[in-house]
């Protein structure tokens, strides 16, 4: 397993720098705490890199324990499948899996100690009497009457609740802290609740089971972690965890919580309950579906450990939420193959050619790493009369710019020799079932002396030897990019082709193996449904980025002024037309940005008050659109905690060049949850964004000082490398260079 590069330390390594420069701790001990209650997926993968890559980067442990307090919804099956993903990537969990439940009784006899301190109490309200007496963001809460039981009573009641006396729901146990605090995770937390149901691992010996707040705080304490490694929804929780260890007086070489972004990607869903509604409603294979975001499901598909490691590295590690686009997980997966894997020919929709001045068979030798991949390796490709080759790589009545084999336009067969098209065949359809072609003794690929001029080669399988295979074109699971669930599945997301040809080199015993199929995509023999006599390959990703040409096209197509609903096309009403029209013509709004405001009545209203406040609809347009839009999907504006006027003066900080857009989304994931200003937010970070020169040309200098070779290659005409400048100038000082400034003053300084 590779360490993660430290020269640009994120903030989290920075943290355990200071913690072990400091004496606060003599080693660093982190742990990835997962429920198994599913398969881990992608985002699991990012907290596993974070938390075994930090104790190896410092030589220290990390644990791996199940955090199995909800007999509901755990099983073997999720555990073992999380070993093995920790396995796959690469990592060694310090000494045996931990289970939380192996930690049962001393939790609670703790839960028993805060009971006697007068810290904890058995609540016996309903749950709808427990959610409304919480109060709001505004209003204090209101604390049960059930909080006045004496010690006794509630040491009564909690250990009866743990002998199975009372019914689901009956009661519960909650900390005693405040229910007027405003951080509502505070008001009396819970933490025991009654599940009277076997558990997968202590079978029915506990009926109460601790709740995430209480029992992870204390067995990271238990199992001696020093960094608590967390997803930021669980920032609020902080103060319970906090709480917990201090009022039972755990302060002593105790762990702290550090919060960092969950990973979000589009066209992709991560939550465990829709994956396990996508399981179990048949919509996928199961868990290993290669369409899902599971480890599994990338395992089976064919994705490689590196690249999924590399992805992680690349997208690094953040304090704010923001969505990745999912081609830059695929870009992580070609790029590692790219000069990795074989690459060999499969047809996947066969014609057939006939080359009647060809008589018996010949092996040509053939690299199977061609071009600009420095590696050796080749295989015998056998060629005879009878070939195939891709259907759509003829066409009797070509457009212009086609460069494959037409009647008039000869072509080279890829290692092979140059075809030229003497006769279609038709069925009675008119379909062309077969193609009649003549061959150039002296043209053959690397001893070619013909004058005959091609612009193109193509893949062929001799029809004598090719192997007919199966094989699986798996594309993106659903067609939204901010998918909800099931009803956006992409229903072009798999095909199944079930008479492809392929050369039969790539036909071995040894089947677990990765191949280009050239022109096609990279390809892996599916571990699991594959056989010799039924050969299987999985699509594990195209040549390019296919999918951002679709989105391409589009956008090119007028449909802008309508949306999807249900399967029907619905017109825009007169009013929202207007308001299209409106921020098309005078505000210059993309169409599709403009068609999400005008629709939606929330929208379209708080973009109008930003505007009121500042004059700058496009930028308004842009943040409202995406990052605003997203809290309304489930809020009204009133339950936001920041309003348009703030969201006016953040971008006004972005306009005048004081923060850049990336440190804005930043403030902006703050706003969320503190409902602070946002100019207040940026001077207590520290986030000015740096235009100064004087600043940034002395990191330029030292970043090009440190790059000889690329300033060469950069001199030399390669002026691709600009972006890498200017990216480790970024990376330098935290993302908070002028991008601007810096693109100019590194072009210059490289002249």
């Amino acid at each position: 397993m590779q360490k993660s590069s430290n020269e640009s330390k994120d903030f989290l390594r920075s943290i355990v720098e200071e913690d072990l420069k400091s004496g606060k701790y003599n080693e660093v001990h982190t742990r990835f705490p997962p429920e198994p209650n599913g398969f881990p997926h992608i985002g699991h993968a990012k907290s596993i890199c974070i938390n075994f890559g930090i104790a190896n980067d410092y030589n220290g442990h990390c644990n791996l324990r199940m955090d199995d307090t909800n007999p509901t919804t755990e099983d073997t099956q999720y555990v073992e499948a999380l070993k093995d993903a920790v396995e796959w990537l690469g990592f060694d969990w310090e000494g045996n899996v931990r289970y939380t439940s192996d930690k049962f009784n001393e939790l609670y006899n703790y839960a028993i100690e805060l009971i006697k301190m007068g810290k904890a109490y058995v609540d016996s309200a309903s749950e709808e009497e427990i959610r409304e007496n919480r109060g709001t963001v505004t209003e204090a809460g209101k604390r049960s009457k059930y909080a006045e039981r004496s010690v006794e009573e509630n040491l009564d009641l909690f250990e009866r609740m743990k002998k199975g006396e009372f019914r689901d729901g009956e009661h519960i146990l909650r900390a005693k802290i405040d229910m007027s605090a405003n951080n509502m995770q505070m008001r009396d937390p819970l933490l025991y609740r009654i599940r009277n149901v076997e558990h997968y691992r202590t079978g029915d010996a506990w009926h109460i089971y601790p709740m995430y707040d209480f029992a992870h705080c204390l067995t990271d304490y238990m199992e001696g972690i020093t960094h608590s490694l967390c997803t930021l929804e669980f920032e609020n929780n902080r103060a319970i965890y906090d709480w917990v260890l201090e009022t039972l007086g755990l302060a002593e070489k105790r762990p702290y919580q550090y919060e960092f972004a969950r990973l979000g990607i589009n066209y992709t869903v991560m939550s465990k309950r829709k994956l396990l509604e996508l399981v179990n409603k048949g919509k996928v294979n199961g868990w290993d579906d290669p369409r899902l975001p599971t480890i599994a499901g990338y395992k089976r598909r064919g994705y490689t450990a590196d690249s999924i490691l590399n992805f992680c590295d690349g997208i690094g590690i953040a304090k704010a939420n923001s969505m990745v686009d999912v081609a830059q997980l695929e870009f992580s997966i070609r790029d590692d193959l790219n000069t990795k894997v074989p690459r060999v020919m499969c047809v996947l929709d066969p014609l057939k050619v006939t080359i009647t001045n060809y008589e018996g068979s010949e092996e040509i030798d053939a690299s199977y790493y061609p071009h600009d991949v420095p590696k050796e390796g080749s295989r015998a490709l056998p060629f005879s009369k009878e070939i195939y080759i891709e259907r759509d790589d003829f066409m009797e009545n070509p457009p212009k710019g086609y460069f494959r084999l037409t009647p008039e336009q000869s072509v080279r067969l890829r290692h092979a020799y140059i075809i030229t098209c003497k006769e279609v065949i038709k069925d009675a359809d008119g379909k062309i079932i077969e193609i009649k072609a003549e061959y150039h003794s002296n043209s053959k690929s690397g001893e070619d002396t013909s004058e005959i001029k091609v612009k193109s080669a193509i893949q062929w399988v001799s029809a004598e030897h090719a192997k007919p295979v199966e094989v699986r074109l798996y594309d993106r699971l659903f067609k939204d990019e901010a998918p909800e669930g099931v009803e956006d599945i992409n229903p072009d997301s798999l095909q199944v082709i079930k008479d492809a040809l392929i050369e039969p080199a790539v036909i071995t015993d040894k089947p677990d193996e990765r191949f280009q199929f050239e022109r096609q995509g990279y390809f892996y023999a599916d571990p699991v449904d594959y056989t010799d006599e039924n050969p299987v390959f999985n699509k594990i990703v195209g040549l390019k980025d296919s999918w951002g040409k679709k989105k391409k096209v589009a956008k090119a197509k007028p449909e802008t002024k309508k949306v999807q609903i249900d399967g029907e096309v619905v017109a825009m009403s007169e009013a929202e037309q207007v308001l299209f029209d409106k921020y098309t013509t005078e505000f210059k709004l993309n169409s599709e940005v403009a068609n999400t405001l005008a629709r939606d009545s929330k929208l379209s209203s708080f973009y109008e008050d930003a505007l009121s406040e500042l004059n700058s609809p496009v930028a308004l347009a842009n943040m409202v659109s995406n990052e605003v839009a997203r809290e309304l999907k489930e809020k009204e504006v009133n339950e936001l905690k920041f309003s348009a006027k703030q969201i006016a003066e953040l971008i006004k900080m972005v306009d005048d060049a004081t923060i850049s857009n990336k440190i804005a989304k930043q403030v902006f994931e703050e706003m969320l949850t503190s409902g602070d200003n946002p100019r207040k937010i940026v001077e207590a970070k520290g986030l000015v964004q740096i235009s100064d020169p004087a600043v940034i040309t002395p990191i330029i200098d030292e970043i090009i000082a440190k790059n000889p070779d690329n300033v060469e290659k950069f001199r030399a005409g390669n002026t691709k490398l600009l972006g890498f400048f200017v990216g480790q100038v970024l990376k330098a000082t935290k993302g908070k260079g002028n991008p601007q400034v810096v693109n100019e003053l590194v072009a210059e300084k490289l002249k």
